[in-house]
């Protein structure tokens, strides 16, 4: 594999430029001197500030696009063999690093890197650990999956030792990685396509844990992460968390304060640490919260540091976000795109007070795992008052499972779907009513159906 000497800045084209993960790499990497370039299918409010940075960008993908002087091409999952670049770059015997093997080279130059993996919650849990490294003044370089108002998108770049980012198990990429602290929240049924059963997602865990050099953060009361965890040769410190005190770190005395706060005690062996506040709402996210505490004592942050910089997070983009308030209806957009992150958003929703009910607007992603999970998302989905579902968004798949949104839609009582988002946003609009709140489900597009509710709801309002 190719070596990058980040003493010795080079040319890197990035393919994809334009996603959230490899955006952010470009920018560290602008920022260390690099001369980057890049292309992705379609301008957008990333591709513009990147070329604001000094990166060359172009729009739409072909072979001229890797020049003579490029030095090193990175490339996502996304990205085919038989794509035109990458065939260009194969050609001109150009090195090619993955995205994940980029990301792992760049977390070597840092001495306290952390990992946050996890079937569910890595974006919310790293956020919630960025915000805490921040205020203790650790001036940490930070990769999240999310946009993060504190840090003005979705990289920080510090000058400390401290490096954060997310770790995602898909196509088992992170195992390119070496972190100094390892998280694990959770370890659920997802990415089957690739896995194919869960011995092997468990297995991919395991070696993630043998990579780790030297502290795991795992929550002790899920099963499948405790036999990834045991079943590896980690011998080095690991420290539990979880809802219970079988773990070293739990919570007690949970207070809802209001639908976006809640209050709990910290607590580690028996003992309280301190009272901390969090303003993003689930009882997952307190889960979430107690992950970041723990990996934070871990580096050495206080008890005082940890509550103060939790209670300046109020949420990262597409995480339960709300998007406004029209005529006495609430649109929020949520990235749950799993049975479990779905069912969590939507109990969420529904222990708020302040609202009478609770549209889920959800994209299916994938045909395998829409296949895969079908009764799964419909018992979730359920949990809303009313259900809408687009077309599936098959993303990287073709449809060799013959599934589609109606067969998902046929085990929802009451549940319509519509295959344009125009039509799914108008329904949607029409019979909306004051104190409903109407959440867009799934990691796709789908959020583009929540703005074009929101100018409906505008429009309907104005009349």
């Amino acid at each position: 594999m190719y070596k990058i000497n980040f003493s010795k800045p080079i040319n890197v084209h990035f393919m994809g430029i334009g996603g959230i993960s490899m955006s952010g790499l470009a920018e560290i990497l602008l920022k260390a001197g690099f001369k980057v370039t890049g292309s992705d299918m379609k301008a957008s409010e990333i591709t513009d500030q990147l070329a604001d940075m000094g990166a060359l960008i172009n729009i739409g993908q072909c072979a001229s696009n890797i020049t003579d002087n490029i030095d090193l091409v990175v490339y996502t999952a996304a990205i085919h063999p038989d794509n035109e670049e990458f065939k260009a770059a194969v050609e001109k015997n150009i090195p090619m690093l993955t995205r994940a093997q980029l990301l792992g080279q760049i977390m070597e130059n840092y001495k306290y890197s952390i990992a946050v993996s996890g079937t569910h919650g890595k974006t919310t849990t790293t956020s919630m650990l960025s915000y805490i490294l921040i205020d203790a003044d650790t001036d940490p370089t930070i990769s999240v999956g999310g946009i993060l108002d504190s840090i003005g998108g979705n990289i920080r770049v510090g000058k400390s030792e401290y490096f954060v980012t997310e770790a995602c198990e898909y196509t088992n990429s992170y195992h390119a990685f070496k972190p100094f602290i390892s998280i694990i929240l959770n370890v659920d049924a997802d990415h089957l396509d690739f896995f194919k059963t869960m011995d092997n997602l468990r297995a991919s865990f395991t070696k993630f844990c043998d990579n780790t050099t030297d502290i795991l953060v795992v929550n002790g009361d899920d099963e499948n992460t405790m036999r990834a965890v045991k079943a590896s040769g980690f011998d080095k410190q690991i420290i539990t968390f979880g809802k219970t005190d079988n773990n070293r770190y739990y919570p007690e005395n949970i207070k809802r304060i209001s639908d976006f706060q809640t209050d709990f005690d910290l607590m580690e062996n028996g003992k309280k640490i301190e009272r901390i506040s969090i303003h993003v709402p689930g009882a997952h996210n307190v889960l979430n919260a107690v992950a970041a505490c723990a990996a934070a004592l871990a580096t050495g942050v206080t008890p005082e540091n940890i509550n103060k910089g939790l209670s300046t997070f109020w949420g990262a983009g597409r995480r339960f976000e709300r998007l406004a308030t029209i005529g006495g209806i609430t649109v929020v957009d949520d990235y749950a795109h799993h049975p479990a992150e779905v069912a969590a958003t939507l109990k969420t929703a529904k222990a708020m007070q302040d609202f009478k009910r609770v549209w889920a607007v959800h994209q299916p992603f994938t045909y395998s795992r829409t296949y895969t999970l079908m009764d799964d998302f419909a018992s979730a989905l359920e949990i809303a008052d009313k259900v809408v579902l687009t077309e599936i968004m098959g993303s990287r798949e073709k449809n060799t499972y013959n599934v589609y949104s109606a067969d998902l839609a046929a085990k929802i009582p009451g549940c319509k779907w519509f295959p344009t988002f125009e039509e799914v946003a108008r329904y949607v609009a029409d019979n909306a009513e004051s104190g409903d709140m109407i959440i867009t489900l799934g990691c796709g597009d789908v959020y583009k159906v929540a703005f074009r509710i929101e100018e409906m709801l505008k429009e309907k309002n104005d009349e």
